[in-house]
């Protein structure tokens, strides 16, 4: 992912700590935990969010995205026999065999495939020393301010832990990459001579889950990231250190979606509203937003609009020039802005054209 879509998603993240829920109608059995809107960052639910917690293979998220950002799918890895002695969860890889970068993505994210982390991390990083490099080197970029890695499967380590928070960020960057989606949300897969079938239950028992990744070691206990869409509207929901995931998980996007629907204030290529013109054939033109802007809005609180223009218009005015910004509010305080463009050209009145003409000659 380009180092510019990684700090945008950084500044969304941000104004979570502006907007942060204001119900807890809603709980879980895990330690640590939190729900978060992924389009606006904004957290709906949070428990002990910034605890500095063991994370086990909720880890292979961050793997699969550098190695999607910086490796090849169709790059041939040849498993080498260190890589088969890995030890925990596995897609059970035999030395002297090659199978595509692809397929060792799926074996990390339907397998957790701890041997699968190994031989990607080997591949996409030359070691596994240089892939943790890039691993720490993304949560600075993602503003994983409270995290460390390690290692690219998640075995415990004391330098190898994160939060709830971080982890809601890390799952809202994974959810922008389109591959990474496609291998998580896969159910059951065959590929390099293996039928791979997910561990996440989630993908059953969630309507419009689109994965993430869950987790497990003794030390940490059950760990579970998730995302589920539904109306447009994308959720992201972490527990850390809970026994009854599947359920929280399912009574977190449940509790999302009903009390903070996203609310569309601006559709990319729709009018907003419109600008006045001096001296035009028309007196006004319309203006249309240059991206799409939503955002969760719970009972009782207001989501405004108001339109500022960047100077007054003067025809002739040239379709898609940029006449402002749409500016929004929530409860009075602004959580973002649109550029406005203007829908068509609006050409001057003859006599303000033949005007402007006489003053040329005369000058």
């Amino acid at each position: 992912m380009p180092k510019r879509i990684l700090c945008c998603l950084t500044a969304v993240m941000l104004l979570s700590a502006v907007f942060p829920c204001r119900s807890h109608a809603v709980s879980t059995s895990a330690t640590s935990a939190i729900l978060m809107d992924v389009n606006s960052g904004r957290v709906l639910y949070e428990q002990n969010a910034d605890a500095k917690m063991l994370i086990a293979s909720t880890t292979k998220i961050m793997t699969a995205l550098v190695a999607i950002r910086e490796g090849n799918l169709g790059d041939v890895v040849t498993i080498n026999h260190e890589t088969t002695l890995t030890e925990g969860s596995s897609m059970y890889l035999k030395e002297g065999e090659e199978l595509t970068l692809e397929t060792l993505l799926y074996g990390l994210m339907l397998c957790s495939g701890n041997d699968a982390a190994v031989a990607i991390a080997g591949h996409v990083g030359g070691s596994q020393t240089g892939f943790v490099a890039l691993m720490n080197e993304t949560a600075r970029e993602l503003g994983m301010e409270h995290s460390s890695f390690a290692n690219p499967n998640g075995l415990d380590h004391e330098n190898h832990y994160s939060t709830a928070r971080d982890m809601a960020r890390l799952a809202c960057a994974a959810v922008q990459n389109e591959t990474l989606v496609r291998i998580a949300s896969t159910r059951t897969v065959t590929a390099g001579g293996r039928t791979m079938t997910n561990h996440n239950k989630l993908l059953s028992y969630v309507e419009g889950c689109i994965g993430l990744k869950t987790g497990y070691t003794r030390a940490a206990g059950r760990t579970l990231v998730s995302c589920a869409e539904r109306d447009g509207q994308r959720l992201v929901a972490v527990t850390l250190q809970d026994g009854n995931d599947w359920a929280d998980h399912q009574a977190l996007f449940e509790y999302g979606f009903s009390a903070y629907p996203a609310q569309r204030a601006a559709v990319l290529g729709h009018t907003i509203g419109t600008a006045d013109i001096q001296g035009g054939l028309s007196g006004t033109v319309p203006l249309a937003a240059a991206s799409s802007f939503s955002w969760p809005v719970g009972a009782g609180e207001r989501l405004e609009t108001r339109i500022e223009l960047s100077k007054p218009l003067t025809a002739p005015v040239l379709s898609g020039t940029v006449a402002g910004q749409a500016v929004f509010t929530l409860d009075g305080a602004e959580i973002g802005r649109v550029d406005l463009l203007c829908e068509k050209t609006v050409p001057p009145k003859l006599e303000t054209a033949m005007s402007a003409l006489k003053t040329g000659l005369l000058e």
